[in-house]
């Protein structure tokens, strides 16, 4: 493989290389012609989807601990922590604190070392222990505190794996990736819920310990076994990746993404060196820090985010049914199941129909259907139908996670900053969300209803005004590459 790049490379000098690069110029010679691109490029995508699949494990693993304490709900969590009014929904809330806090220098850090093979799975590490001590807390203050830092350490995993996938695909090919990752949260609720069943209904009494703490100690201990698998197994980024990939195979990587915008990916870091100056990640924070689009999205995103707050309490919702505890817990799997399906097959077809919009409003449409119907009747029937529509409303929230990475597609290092900012401020829709269902308002709950109806909408209505938005920057620089004569270059997906 060396000497094939060698003998591709014997014709160009480094300086041409550099300039072609710039202008998104490829010579296909590079790589034995385009037919030999192809295959090469069928493979590289291959090994990255192989070794990326972990990140679909580890999500659900840490969707799994941030949300186990709803399940142990049901078991006596509350009653043998002696839990009184809102001190329960506080400890749910008080993880987004953290979590908000340090995805941005989270990122810039991940950015800054870039080694993801190492970072993550040590901070996977660290939360599969704090998850294992929040089996032994005894009171309302121990329980505060471990979720106060589990959301600390779990800030690094959800930005810093979208940051990753944004460095090896194009924006063509992120959408589906992007929903196989998150259909890792969507997984989670489902395996999460069936694995709480049969915890809570086997492990009762065992050496002494309620089923409740058992659920946090083997959740933990799975999460701590996985992150060990994941270092040999993650990826780094294309320019630090030697350990899978041979040097034309790099190469070729990097080439895609110079392709894709018509800029090199190359102003990273590598062990904390800059390469190009808008590589910086202080130049990052400010260039995002100062786009308005940014802001937008995030509380785009945060709206939406208030309207899906039905996923941390979609046991209690089933509850509402009259079923027994185990049932219950059964029955959250299939709306679940069915809203992976839907992600799947939504952001697949926005990725080959360019379209990015409409991916995301038509769930979140067909969401506010199913909080209506839950309103309006406690027929046992068609609640469960109002579960299943509002479970697939979360294929367009992650549609729209894929927007945010096409929108600010460079530099890296903006990009870094622009996922996790915009991903860590829609936390506070999750902490809010927190409150939205207090048990006062149910069994109906048409209260926390009627809320994720209106965030929803809001949602809709800021998507509409940012598609306007980025429809007129296309036109503008069509018109200025048609008046300076210039090749067509970077367009926003809308």
């Amino acid at each position: 493989m060396s000497s094939s790049l060698n003998s591709g490379r014997s014709n160009v000098d480094n300086k041409d290389v550099e300039e072609q690069d710039a202008l998104g110029i490829v010579d296909d010679a590079e790589f034995g012609g385009s037919e030999a691109r192809k295959e090469m490029e069928r493979k590289l995508l291959r090994k990255l989807d192989l070794r990326m699949s972990i990140l679909i494990v580890i999500y659900i693993l840490n969707y799994i601990d941030r949300n186990n304490a709803s399940a142990a709900r049901l078991r006596g969590f509350e009653e043998d922590l002696g839990l009184k009014g809102q001190e329960f929904n506080t400890i749910l809330s008080i993880l987004y604190v953290g979590y908000i806090l340090m995805q941005i220098p989270s990122n810039m850090f991940l950015n800054y070392i870039g080694k993801p093979s190492i970072y993550l799975p040590c901070c996977m590490i660290i939360w599969g222990i704090i998850s294992i001590l929040t089996g032994i807390t005894t009171n309302f203050t121990g329980a505060l505190l471990t979720r106060f830092f589990l959301g600390f350490v779990e800030a690094a995993f959800f930005p810093g794996a979208l940051f990753l996938l944004s460095k090896w695909y194009k924006r063509s090919e992120l959408g589906v990736r992007t929903a196989l990752l998150s259909c890792g949260s969507l997984i989670s609720n489902a395996f999460g819920s069936l694995l709480a069943s049969g915890v809570l209904d086997g492990m009762q009494g065992k050496l002494g310990h309620s089923a409740w703490r058992w659920l946090f100690y083997i959740e933990g201990a799975i999460t701590v076994f996985v992150a060990v698998c994941a270092v040999f197994i993650l990826p780094d980024f294309p320019s630090t990746s030697h350990h899978f990939l041979s040097p034309l195979e790099m190469r070729l990587a990097e080439v895609r993404m110079i392709e894709d915008v018509g800029v090199s990916d190359s102003d990273e870091t590598g062990q904390g060196k800059t390469v190009h100056a808008h590589g910086s990640n202080m130049e990052g924070l400010v260039l995002a820090m100062s786009d308005w689009k940014m802001y937008w999205m995030a509380l785009a995103l945060t709206s939406m985010v208030v309207s899906l707050s039905f996923n941390a309490f979609f046991p209690t919702l089933s509850a509402t049914m009259g079923y027994s505890t185990t049932v219950t817990l059964l029955l959250c799997a299939p709306p679940w199941i069915f809203a992976t399906a839907v992600a799947f097959a939504d952001t697949r077809h926005s990725d080959k129909s360019g379209d990015r919009f409409y991916h995301i409003v038509v769930p979140l449409f067909f969401g506010i259907v199913g909080f209506i119907i839950a309103m309006c009747t406690m027929n046992t029937a068609a609640r469960y139908i109002s579960l299943f529509l509002m479970a697939q409303s979360y294929s367009g929230f992650i549609c729209f996670l894929t927007w945010i990475s096409n929108t600010f597609a460079r530099p890296p290092a903006k990009r870094a900053v622009a996922l996790a900012f915009i991903n860590a401020f829609s936390q506070l829709g999750n902490i809010a969300g927190s409150y939205v269902w207090p048990t006062a308002w149910g069994p109906s709950y048409r209260y926390s209803y009627a809320i994720c109806i209106s965030t929803n909408g809001l949602a809709i209505l800021m998507c509409l005004g940012l598609r306007w938005h980025l429809a007129r920057l296309n036109e503008e620089m069509e018109r200025r590459e048609g008046v300076e004569g210039k090749p067509r270059g970077f367009r926003y997906m809308l």
